[in-house]
């Protein structure tokens, strides 16, 4: 099984409720198709690059799963049949990217970085 990341976009008209209704009916569609959540991470609202819709906020939320290629096209079919979804990108994760989200989830990039003067007093 391949390991994907998919970022989604719900419109900011959302209630609370609604928009966590929108992420477990997804999340139960990945995991009754054979695929695994291995991370999700809400973003929350953000402002967005351009008008979408003529909204100019939205919702982001990330998860990362692994599943067989077969059901990619099944997803992505459900989020554009799906109003409330803006936009979606969902992308394979290669050796690298796999390294990095490793990385980023367990914090190594948010630690203080030592120094110089402490290095050379060692």
């Amino acid at each position: 099984m391949q390991q994907y990341e998919t970022v989604i976009i719900l419109t900011p008209l959302l209630s609370e409720e609604a928009a966590k209704e929108v992420l477990t009916k997804f999340g139960k569609l990945m995991t009754d198709n054979g695929a695994e959540i291995v991370h999700e991470d809400n973003w929350g609202l953000k402002k967005l690059a351009y008008p979408i819709q003529k909204k100019t906020t939205g919702y982001y939320h990330l998860t990362t799963f692994k599943a067989p290629g077969e059901f990619i096209n099944k997803l992505e079919v459900e989020y554009k049949r799906d109003e409330r979804i803006m936009r979606f990108l969902t992308v394979a994760l290669d050796k690298h990217a796999l390294a990095f989200s490793e990385k980023k989830r367990s914090g190594a990039f948010n630690k203080p970085k030592e120094s110089k003067t402490e290095e050379v007093a060692r």
